[in-house]
């Protein structure tokens, strides 16, 4: 039967270890820290709310049969493309290789967002029209059988956002300045950040101003780090939101905007050729994000390095063997100690909140 087979795509992730907060719930617990007269903004960026697009993003809810035999949980990305225009990926659960339910194209239409197209359940086909209006996303579908889903938007942040160094941790990047760091060029003189430091306690790839890189070098580390991509709905792939956190100059984390796509070894958290992330963890193009790196370099006792990232709170890659330095390292001399590097691609990417624990 249809509602069966909805039944069993339509399964929410218990295993899902972002912590996911609906809006309404969001402003309760905003108002209670700073009372109802005020949001706190480091609060706010804290959680990583702010958006550019209040469309763009996840939502949450439950979808039923019209004749009420059925009913059960949904989920969706909606993916801002520019021009007013939407994808919106629908699944069962957020965080799974899963091929999706549906992926319906949305178009602007003044204060709503319509959306529209095929999708299919197990054996059942059936197509899906839906509208996002006053911050609900409902819609239905008609197909085999029939019925009617509702969602809200929901923030999904990070366990370890806002973590602080513990002791005997070497903070590289405190929001303040750049003592820890140095451009990466040759020439004498070359070595000023000339980055932007921003007032919430970031910093800022400047374009054309070039990478930078820790001036002091490490071998095995345990780094965390804050990143948000901007906000560039008329771009697409490497063009949208691209930078890279490096170990030891030479192992590159992808940083991008791959928000909804489908978690490829060139795209946010993936190792380029070598290894692409168990699961797509990029949050939305301008909520802050974390990065928990593990690296141990290549020794006498170990051939190769070896990275376990977690992304979000979620581990998309478990000791993950690297056979050499990926494309973009500063050398290729994996023998000795390197910096923590961070890439200018040209994008506008924050950074804030660096840390890391020598082992």
């Amino acid at each position: 039967m249809f509602s069966n087979n909805v039944s069993t795509v339509f399964s929410i992730n218990s295993r899902n270890v972002v912590m996911c907060v609906s809006m309404l719930a969001l402003s309760v617990l905003l108002s209670s820290c700073m009372g109802p007269s005020a949001v706190d903004p480091t609060v706010e960026a804290r959680m990583g709310i702010e958006s550019a697009d209040s469309v763009m993003g996840d939502w949450e809810g439950t979808w039923k049969l019209d004749d009420e035999s059925d009913s059960g949980p949904v989920v969706t990305q909606v993916i801002a493309l520019g021009k007013d225009k939407y994808t919106a990926k629908v699944m069962g659960e957020f965080d799974t290789r899963e091929d999706p339910i549906a992926v319906l194209e949305g178009q602007r239409d003044g204060a709503l967002v319509r959306f529209a197209g095929p999708g299919r359940a197990g054996y059942n086909e059936f197509q899906i029209k839906a509208v996002i209006k006053d911050g609900q996303f409902g819609g239905s579908f008609a197909g085999d059988a029939s019925g009617s889903f509702v969602m809200e938007k929901v923030i999904r942040v990070s366990p370890t956002m806002g973590e602080k160094p513990p002791a005997g941790a070497i903070v590289l990047f405190n929001g303040k300045d750049f003592k820890q760091w140095k451009h990466t060029g040759e020439k004498p003189g070359s070595d000023l950040v000339k980055w932007t430091l921003l007032n919430n306690g970031a910093m800022e790839v400047k374009k054309g101003n070039g990478s930078i890189v820790t001036k002091k070098k490490f071998t095995d580390i345990k780094l965390h780090v804050e990143f948000r991509t901007p906000f560039m709905p008329d771009a697409r792939g490497q063009g949208r939101g691209n930078s890279g956190v490096y170990l030891q100059e030479r192992y590159e984390v992808q940083v991008l905007d791959s928000y909804g796509l489908e978690g490829k070894d060139n795209e946010c958290g993936g190792i380029y050729k070598i290894g692409a992330p168990s699961v797509n963890m990029c949050a939305p193009p301008t909520q802050w994000q974390t990065y928990d790196i593990t690296f141990y370099a290549p020794s006498a006792d170990r051939e190769n390095a070896q990275i376990t990232v977690v992304h979000n709170g979620v581990t998309i890659h478990d000791e993950l063997k690297l056979p050499g330095p990926t494309g973009g390292a500063l050398d290729s001399d994996v023998n000795k100690p390197g910096g923590i590097y961070l890439q200018d691609h040209g994008n506008p990417v924050q950074y804030r909140n660096i840390w890391l624990v020598e082992l």
